[in-house]
């Protein structure tokens, strides 16, 4: 089964950013980040979708495409990308992970056992798959080896666990 991706995709344009969605020119900055996920499908091979609030956009009915392998839908007119990532959620559960920061969206995550990863840890694969691109290397380097000693009173939490697991993947 391939590993599947629902990102908040301006709460990932804030968190990359760091300014928010007071940017001058938001399309300009959707568009980058669509190019960056490409790249990263590429890499990856991950099923990755991306959803945008079309609160204010007037259409009547979801607007999808599918660009470079990558999933974008608008939600539709008076509806946010909040609540299309609910039912993406409610639809797959466990089998998806969602990427955001917004705290409602990751509530209703967890208790539907999905995994949710910040959208500041996912910039952060990000910046390390366009990195690996430009290196020209597709080898998975972990720095991140953990020296914790093991046992049950230094456990992590199952739902910590879980993440971390996910993101070995991603």
């Amino acid at each position: 089964m391939a590993l599947k991706i629902a990102i908040d995709g301006y709460n990932l344009i804030g968190a990359s950013t760091g300014i928010g969605l007071s940017l001058p020119d938001i399309e300009q900055a959707r568009e980058e980040l669509i190019e960056r996920l490409i790249t990263y499908k590429k890499q990856k091979g991950i099923k990755v979708t991306v959803v945008f609030d079309g609160t204010h956009s007037g259409y009547l009915s979801r607007n999808q495409e599918v660009r470079g392998g990558v999933k974008i839908i608008f939600s539709r007119g008076g509806e946010e990308a909040d609540y299309v990532l609910k039912q993406m959620v409610a639809e797959q559960g466990s089998g998806l992970t969602i990427v955001t920061s917004d705290r409602d969206i990751t509530r209703f995550a967890e208790d539907k056992s999905a995994v949710v990863i910040p959208s500041a840890e996912f910039k952060e694969l990000l910046d390390q798959c366009e990195y690996m691109e430009v290196k020209g290397s597709d080898e998975d380097e972990d720095y991140e080896e953990d020296q914790q000693k093991k046992g049950p009173a230094f456990r992590a939490s199952k739902k910590d666990r879980k993440k971390k697991q996910r993101m070995k993947k991603l």
